[in-house]
């Protein structure tokens, strides 16, 4: 596996196969956990095209395993950002981290995705 984030918070290795593992860690790591799982859920519930699908989850080791959404984006200008995750609470969701390090770009369609729902909320609910 290759490790693409190691910090505080999490661990995230991309497996040879493309899937993400995703380890939390440090303060509040188990309700971050269970909030990025049920964010994810809602997400897949309401077949939204351009966040990661949850593939595992597994409480005792507070880990997740997702599909890969593609690479980490370096350059996206502000209107473009703030569309993408505008268009993100259509579906119900607020990121609450709508920076450029949540936004990666699936070369297989050509979409911009947002990833990262540890501290998003579920709107109206």
């Amino acid at each position: 596996m290759i490790q693409v984030k190691d910090t505080l918070r999490a661990t995230v290795r991309i497996s040879f196969d493309g899937r993400v593992h995703k380890t939390f860690r440090g303060p509040k790591a188990d309700e971050r956990f269970a909030n990025e799982v049920r964010v994810l859920r809602f997400l897949e519930e309401r077949a939204c095209p351009f966040v990661p699908r949850l593939l595992e989850a597994h409480p005792e080791q507070l880990q997740i395993v997702t599909s890969n959404c593609g690479s980490r984006v370096e350059h996206l200008d502000e209107a473009r950002t703030k569309e993408l995750f505008a268009e993100l609470e259509t579906y119900g969701v607020r990121h609450d981290d709508p920076e450029i390090r949540n936004v990666t770009y699936r070369q297989t369609d050509g979409r911009f995705c947002i990833i990262d729902f540890e501290f998003a909320t579920l709107l109206g609910g």
